[in-house]
C-alpha cells in the first residue's frame, strides 16, 4: 500500500514536473518573440518618421528616399505577420535597410546623416564601390561611383542578393533588382560585374562572384590553396632528397582556362 502510494506521488510529481517546464519554455520563447518583436517595432517606426519627414531635394536623394519608403512597407507586411523570432529578426533587417537608405539621402543633401546604424557582417564584406567606373555592357551604359550624382542616383547599402555580394556605393542603374525580384541573376550578370568592378580595391573578383564568394572569402581561399601546394612541395622535396637513385623528373604545370 505504501508502495502504491509512493508510486502515485511520484507520477503527480513527474508529470507536474513536465507541465511546469513546458509552460516555462513556452513562456521563455514569448518572452523572447515580444522583445524581438519590440526591438523591430522600435526600428520600423524609427523608419516611418524618416520617410514622413524627410523629402529628396535631387535625383539621388529622391530616389534614395523612394527606396527607404519601400522597406518601410515592406517591413510594416513583414511585422504584421511575424509569428517567430527569425521573422522578427527579418523584420528588423528590412527596417535596418531602409534606414541605410534614409542616411544616404541625408548625406545626398548635405545633411547630418543622423546616428551610425547597426553594422551587417554581410554588408561590410560585400565591400565599397571606391572609384568611378563607367562602362559599356552588352549595348548598356552603366556607371558606379562613391558618390551621388545625376549620373549615379541609385544607392545600394551593400549586401548579398541572390546569392552573391553587391557593394554598397551609387549606380546609374539598378542593376541589382532583377535578381532581387526573380531570386537569380540572369546571363550576362557576371560579364556586367566584371566590366564594372575588375581591379576594384576590396571586391571579389567576377570568378569568386560568380561562386558567391566576396574578396575576403576569395583572399582565404588563395591562403588556403598556397598552404597546400607549399606543404605539397615540402613532401616532394624530402622524398625527392631520400632517393638514392639521384634521378630528377619534371614537372608539367596545367594551365587553368575561364569560361564566362
Amino acid at each position: 500500500m505504501g508502495t502504491a502510494i509512493f508510486l502515485i506521488v511520484l507520477l503527480v510529481v513527474v508529470v507536474g514536473g513536465g507541465i511546469y517546464f513546458a509552460k516555462s519554455q513556452a513562456a521563455a520563447k514569448k518572452r523572447q518573440l515580444d522583445d524581438a518583436k519590440a526591438d523591430a517595432r522600435r526600428l520600423v517606426e524609427r523608419l516611418g518618421g524618416q520617410v514622413m519627414n524627410i523629402t529628396g531635394t535631387d535625383t539621388a536623394s529622391q530616389q534614395a528616399m523612394a527606396d527607404a519608403s519601400e522597406r518601410f512597407t515592406a517591413a510594416g507586411s513583414q511585422m504584421e505577420q511575424a509569428q517567430s523570432i527569425e521573422q522578427a529578426r527579418l523584420v528588423r533587417e528590412t527596417a535596418i535597410e531602409g534606414l541605410y537608405y534614409v542616411r544616404a539621402a541625408r548625406l545626398a543633401m548635405g545633411m547630418d546623416p543622423g546616428p551610425e546604424l547597426p553594422g551587417s557582417e554581410e554588408r561590410d564584406r560585400a565591400g565599397k564601390v571606391t572609384e568611378h567606373r563607367s562602362v559599356d555592357v552588352e549595348g548598356e551604359h552603366y556607371e558606379a561611383s562613391p558618390d551621388p550624382s545625376q549620373r549615379t542616383p541609385h544607392y545600394y547599402p551593400g549586401g548579398r542578393v541572390a546569392g552573391r555580394p553587391v557593394p554598397q556605393g551609387w549606380y546609374s542603374e539598378p542593376w541589382w533588382k532583377p535578381a532581387l525580384v526573380a531570386g537569380a541573376w540572369g546571363l550576362g550578370s557576371m560579364l556586367l560585374f566584371s566590366a564594372m568592378f575588375s581591379g576594384m580595391a576590396g571586391i571579389a573578383s567576377a570568378s569568386a562572384w560568380e561562386s558567391g564568394y566576396d574578396a575576403g572569402q576569395e583572399d582565404a581561399g588563395a591562403a588556403d590553396g598556397g598552404g597546400d601546394a607549399g606543404d605539397a612541395g615540402g613532401d616532394m622535396g624530402g622524398d625527392a632528397g631520400g632517393f638514392d637513385g639521384g634521378g630528377f623528373d619534371g614537372g608539367g604545370f596545367d594551365g587553368g582556362g575561364f569560361d564566362f
